[in-house]
């Protein structure tokens, strides 16, 4: 079958007797013959076993687990058809959703390998690594190529460590931007975490905190943040700060005055703008994270920003019209009806949106745009070798 296109998953599309089929590790204008390996009423999904007339941008992955592992989605594209393809996806989802004709920048990508601080591995008979895609297979692993090299000397010795450790679930290593301080954090029954505490700075085990160290710490930019065992940070130092100094830059161009920074997090976005601005008010759901977000207030010595915990959907009687510039940073989810209903309410002048799905952005676009001018939106590649996109967007009132 030869592919007609992608999918926005990095899957190549083809069509047999007028059912559509998605086909992983497959180009655009590629002969292949494939293996069904699911089947329902509408689609199918498959494997190339053989691959005639090559896309002249295909690669041989560098990483041996590509095919097993699941992590990974595009490591057969070169650096170029990857961001195409990004490229492609974003206008194309954008085209489908809304009206107006929206300014979408090129794609901003820096470090294709060696770009994540966190990782998240499993245990199974003594083995450590990853599940295989749609399944509960381990794959077992000696590096993964995404993640910095500190973290795969880790690696290399809890491979040794678990050998004695028969009880290990699951382990999640956190690493701090700069500073290279180690968080382990261990599920299952562990007899001697002495050895653990030789190559962590903070020792996590069973939501329990071993050591006296609650918390590693971690920069964006210039800024320091600390990082707790349930905060969510970003995992790609170089894109993270590309990202955060977009926001940075709208925010003092646009001469903001009294910000509003929803899903705030640790308060990482609103204390790296809050020099420019008169006012911050963040607002979270996660408890860890404001906690967080109290700290980092206070080890950046910022004194103009305020967090509220909560639901953003129930907080809305907070948000009034005295906030000009409203900095949107919701999950894959996006936006709840009641805060997108309440955004139309008050009527902020300026509204930037970032964004880790660009579906739910669309669609949480396609609603603000009644009375919102959609000025750009500019892509990230915070996760490169994977179909996932980050996105800013800037939104100015009618």
């Amino acid at each position: 079958m030869k592919v007609e296109k992608l999918d926005h998953y990095g899957r190549g599309i083809i069509k047999i007797d007028g059912k559509i089929g998605f086909i992983k590790n497959a180009l655009i204008n590629e002969d292949i013959e494939i293996k069904i390996i699911k089947e329902n009423k509408k689609y199918f999904e498959g494997e190339s076993i053989e691959i005639s007339n090559k896309n002249i941008d295909r690669i041989d992955p560098i990483c041996c687990y590509y095919n097993n592992c699941g992590g990974c989605h595009l490591m057969h594209m070169n650096n170029n058809l990857q961001k195409d393809f990004k490229t492609n996806k974003i206008n194309n989802i954008m085209n489908k959703f809304l009206d107006s004709n929206i300014k979408i920048n090129d794609v901003v990508k820096v470090n294709n390998l060696n770009y994540r601080n966190k990782v998240v591995l499993h245990v199974k008979n003594n083995k450590l690594g990853f599940y295989k895609d749609k399944s509960n297979d381990l794959i077992e692993i000696n590096e993964c190529l995404l993640l910095n090299d500190k973290l795969n000397e880790i690696i290399s010795i809890l491979k040794d460590y678990i050998k004695e450790e028969t009880n290990i679930n699951k382990i999640t290593i956190k690493l701090g931007n700069i500073t290279n301080e180690i968080m382990l954090i261990i599920e299952g029954s562990v007899n001697n975490y002495y050895k653990l505490l030789e190559i962590s700075d903070v020792l996590v085990i069973n939501n329990e905190v071993i050591t006296d160290k609650k918390y590693i710490n971690s920069y964006i930019g210039n800024k320091k943040y600390v990082v707790s065992k349930n905060s969510f940070f970003q995992v790609n130092y170089d894109i993270a700060t590309k990202i955060y100094d977009k926001v940075r830059n709208y925010i003092g161009k646009l001469n903001s005055k009294n910000v509003l920074d929803l899903y705030c997090g640790a308060g990482t976005i609103g204390i790296y703008i809050s020099d420019l601005v008169d006012s911050v008010l963040g607002i979270e759901v996660v408890s860890d994270a404001i906690s967080d977000a109290e700290i980092n207030k206070k080890i950046n010595d910022v004194n103009n920003i305020n967090f509220l915990l909560g639901k953003v959907e129930n907080l809305t009687d907070k948000i009034s019209n005295k906030f000009d510039t409203i900095i949107l940073d919701p999950p894959r989810s996006g936006l709840d009806k009641k805060v997108i209903e309440t955004l139309l309410k008050i009527k902020p002048e300026n509204i930037i949106y970032v964004s880790c799905d660009p579906l739910t952005l669309a669609r949480d676009l396609k609603i603000l745009e009644d009375k919102y001018n959609i000025i750009e939106v500019t892509p990230y590649d915070m996760f490169c070798n994977t179909y996932h996109i980050e996105c800013v967007t800037r939104l100015e009132k009618k």
